[in-house]
């Protein structure tokens, strides 16, 4: 009896404590007047959910068409489709600071958080000030004679998939490409994925397997996490998602041994003008002064296979993708980059990067693929100031966290107009085009912008208008499928190249 009386106590103590839960989270949480699923509202089991169908951002559109501007999407978080709140939540000294979201990605062996995952404002502004000059353009297109090897073999390896007719998929080859680049500038050379045609090292299978089950976690809350991990162990996912972690994190490790150990040789590669060296330099001349020793040095290339590899590629295929399918842009583009050739304002074998940001309607274009597939298809969660902050004409309380998703505001027809759900690249040739450029998260905004914009913008100037100025491509296959947990990644894109005959 008294074991009987024990679980009747405990059962009726979780009904009655989850009941008070219920009736607090709809009626008296500080979020409880914002709309949006009830289960959202009470648990964030809705939101795990939501993510996991690998569909969030089709599924955040749907909730802001039925509910507005600014939906709850988990007891404590607000995502908001607004775009003037994107200024008032990502701009420098907003108050808003990133939410423990993050903490997920953030490397196993880091001293101080990376630029990606740091939480304190302070910590990340200091530790961003010592490294800032290696990824600005200048400094990246002191490496761009890299950039140049790298879309050597992407072109070659095209021109035996045009002759032998065959399809291929166009993001994977991005990919690959992408990889190749980072490569190049962390590695000391291409892990040759162009070369081989395929995966061989298993690093992009590893961030494959990684970021969805990092990202599942990034949104349980985090008293929840450890225990997912822990028990995750049991299932193969998780437990290759562990392996595929210690395999990028001895590729780090290896890259910046080995370079070491080039230093002061004389030899080629202690010479490269590449990130990896740039940043050895500051840990040789200024490391004790900036507190910045080999860990921190590894952590830059460890965080390059996130920040600069796959996030690139999706830049470079679903903007390829778009001008591809839409025949008259891609024939407006293509003769701009025709002429440009003919009248010496694009070099060869290679396109400078400086030489492609003149083109006008090639840079419509990428801002146009820029706006319609972002890299990411979450909101960025930041938590809101202590003494809350009205944001698009809304109050939220302090300490309550709240986003924007690129992939839902880049939409928003008040700001790119009545045809926002069309590709048109013309959109950014008109007047408006400087007011649209402060709506676009592509690579976030304020203090935290993406560390290795510059490297992408680099390898997308330089890889389309090369392509299309060397093959014909055409798309053989149904409309692009997306699949959207953390990266907004397009599914197979099948292609056909053709050697262009001038």
């Amino acid at each position: 009896m008294d074991s009987q009386l024990m679980w009747q106590v405990v059962v009726v103590g979780v009904v009655s404590y989850w009941a008070a839960w219920v009736f607090y989270t709809r009626w008296f949480h500080p979020l409880s007047r914002y709309p949006g699923p009830f289960w959202a509202s009470v648990s964030r089991v809705w939101t795990v959910l939501h993510v996991y169908r690998g569909e969030a951002e089709t599924e955040q559109r749907k909730l802001h068409e039925r509910y507005g501007p600014v939906v709850r999407i988990a007891p404590n978080e607000l995502a908001i489709s607004d775009p003037h709140a994107i200024k008032t939540i990502y701009g420098i000294n907003s108050g808003f600071t990133k939410s423990d979201f993050y903490l997920s990605f953030r490397a196993p062996f880091s001293r101080y958080p990376d630029h990606f995952t740091s939480t304190d404002e302070k910590v990340h502004a200091e530790r961003r000030r010592i490294v800032n000059h290696v990824y600005s353009m200048t400094s990246i297109l002191q490496s761009e004679s890299y950039l140049d090897e790298c879309t050597a073999v992407f072109l070659e390896q095209m021109g035996k998939i045009a002759d032998r007719h065959d399809t291929f998929d166009l993001h994977e080859w991005a990919r690959m490409y992408a990889y190749d680049v980072i490569g190049e500038l962390y590695f000391s050379k291409m892990f040759g994925f162009l070369k081989a045609g395929r995966d061989h090292l298993g690093f992009m299978a590893s961030t494959d397997t990684l970021i969805p089950v990092m990202t599942l976690s990034a949104i349980m809350p985090t008293y929840v996490r450890s225990l997912f991990m822990f028990g995750g162990i049991l299932f193969p996912r998780v437990r290759n998602a562990l392996a595929a972690l210690g395999n990028l994190t001895k590729a780090s490790e290896s890259a910046v041994e080995d370079r070491l150990a080039q230093r002061g040789t004389g030899s080629e590669i202690a010479e490269r003008a590449d990130v990896l060296n740039k940043v050895l330099d500051i840990y040789h001349q200024n490391g004790k002064k900036a507190d910045f020793d080999l860990d921190d040095v590894k952590l830059e290339a460890f965080g390059a296979f996130f920040a600069g590899s796959d996030t690139t590629a999706i830049f470079i295929s679903g903007t390829l993708y778009h001008i591809i399918k839409n025949r008259d842009i891609y024939q407006t583009l293509t003769e701009e980059i025709d002429h440009a050739t003919e009248n010496g304002q694009l070099s060869s074998p290679f396109i400078a990067y400086n030489e492609a940001v003149k083109l006008p309607y090639l840079s419509a274009c990428i801002k146009e693929g820029m706006r319609v597939h972002p890299s990411t298809g979450l909101t960025f969660p930041r938590n809101a100031p202590k003494g809350g902050c009205d944001v698009a004409g809304h109050w939220v309380p302090g300490n309550a966290r709240v986003g924007v998703n690129a992939a839902v505001v880049h939409f928003d027809k008040a700001i790119f107009g009545s045809d926002a759900d069309t590709f048109n690249p013309s959109r950014w040739l008109g007047d408006e085009a400087d007011n649209m450029s402060r709506y676009i998260l592509e690579f976030g905004a304020g203090s935290r912008t993406c560390m290795g914009k510059h490297i992408a913008m680099a390898e997308i100037y330089k890889a389309i208008p090369q392509l299309l100025r060397a093959y014909h491509f055409e798309l053989a296959g149904r409309e692009m499928k997306t699949t959207s947990l953390w990266f907004y990644k397009p599914g197979r894109i099948d292609t056909k190249a053709k050697r262009r005959v001038k």
